[in-house]
């Protein structure tokens, strides 16, 4: 059932070019092809088994609710409407309101109406969620001997025997023992396990074992999409950024974006100024860490000229997320950042419209949410690595260790 509220905001925000727009214009004609010309009076069925969508129409809000909740706004008319049903229903039909929002369901649960989140596109665990890399002790040391020989690599069923976990593909290990130890790479192409090696990137030099594994899935041609997650101070950014820029020649751009999402959750239509000057400080962290990648050579120094260079012929572009609609993504380097403040469809979008030659890099705090309606649960970035782990064209690196400063890391952990 949806009461008629839900429809009046749909039609409230139908019109612009932001994501809620979309998804509510998408609403709307799904709901309309669902219906076709039959009337919401009897409810239409969705199918065998599927059960009834009706439009539920009140005469606002009812005596009850007026009393307790005075203003009349489209949170209370959907709880007036949840609230006649149940008195309706006579205990006859369990009524449960399904909502995105925290504070609708607790509302609701104070009225005695039973409320839940929508849990579809939703991880189960967050404290099992797929980091990418796993630490193995006690190794055997004459196998580890042997990734530092030619071909610096070890055939995979012989490391199988040593790993008691599930080896899925592109998963990074730190195989250790009491003398030595090696940092690999499972390779499912050629069954091995090979040894990764720290390298500078784009004068970016990764300073931890988690940052080498990073670097080494964002300049792998063989994966097409990797995810990097991590508090602030990690490198995600940084390091995606630094990949990019190591193998531009692989691809005809770089495209760097991420969503607007206002810390106070307003639209940016209220602030002051033009377009550009209204998104400047959502995309200024992004010219940051180019200038930090660029600061490390002299501006005499070619890889120094060569970023002016691609921004100024548009081969390096730095824009807002809604810009990529009907974007062709053919062969070219597409890093999104702040992820975790898209929906899982949201992400879906994005990956679906990679082209041949294209490589997608996603960066976020899965614990950094500034999305009203999603958390480290139901993000599209904690959806993605939930849902691709294992797939050979996808590798995943859960950064761990801050590395901005002893000042930004103590904060991060403490506040």
């Amino acid at each position: 059932m949806i009461p008629l509220a839900v429809i009046e905001e749909i039609d409230h925000f139908k019109r612009g070019s932001q994501v809620i727009n979309i998804n509510a214009r998408e609403f709307a004609r799904t709901l309309d092809s669902i219906t076709g010309s039959a009337l919401f009076n009897g409810g239409i069925s969705l199918g065998k088994g599927k059960g009834k969508v009706r439009i539920v129409i009140t005469k606002g809000l009812s005596a009850e609710i007026r009393q307790i909740f005075r203003e009349d706004n489209p949170d209370h008319r959907i709880l007036s409407a949840a609230y006649d049903l149940q008195l309706a229903s006579k205990a006859k039909e369990k009524i449960i309101l399904v909502t995105k929002d925290v504070n609708l369901r607790m509302k609701a649960k104070a009225l005695g109406i039973l409320a839940e989140d929508y849990t579809t596109d939703r991880v189960g665990s967050i404290d099992e969620l797929y980091s990418g890399k796993e630490i193995v002790e006690s190794f055997d040391d004459e196998l580890l001997l042997k990734f530092y020989q030619t071909p610096f690599e070890v055939p995979a069923k012989n490391v199988f025997r040593k790993i008691k976990t599930e080896v899925v593909a592109n998963k990074y290990y730190i195989l250790r023992n009491s003398s030595r130890s090696v940092l690999a790479c499972y390779d499912h192409i050629e069954e091995v396990f090979r040894k990764v090696d720290k390298q500078p990137t784009y004068g970016i030099l990764p300073r931890n074992a988690e940052q080498t594994f990073a670097v080494d899935a964002l300049i792998n041609p063989n994966i097409p999409l990797v995810s990097l997650t991590g508090k602030a101070g990690t490198g995600k950014t940084l390091l995606a950024l630094a990949g990019a820029l190591a193998v531009r020649k692989n691809y005809r751009q770089i495209y760097i974006a991420r969503p607007i999402i206002p810390l106070s959750n307003k639209d940016i239509g209220y602030l002051p100024g033009d377009v550009e000057s209204k998104l400047a400080p959502y995309m200024q962290p992004l010219w940051d860490n180019l200038k930090v990648i660029q600061d490390q050579y002299k501006e005499t120094d070619k890889n120094f000229q060569a970023i002016n260079t691609m921004i100024k012929e548009e081969k390096l572009v730095v824009e807002p997320l809604s810009y990529i609609r009907g974007r062709s993504l053919q062969r070219i380097y597409f890093i999104v950042d702040e992820a975790q403040n898209l929906t899982p469809h949201e992400i879906k979008t994005i990956i679906t419209r990679a082209g041949e030659g294209a490589k997608i890099v996603l960066t976020g705090d899965i614990y950094q949410i500034d999305h009203p309606y999603l958390d480290t649960l139901s993000n599209g970035l904690s959806y993605l690595i939930d849902h691709f782990k294992g797939q050979k064209l996808y590798a995943h690196v859960n950064l761990e260790k801050g590395e901005r400063s002893e000042l930004a890391e103590l904060a991060s952990n403490l506040l």
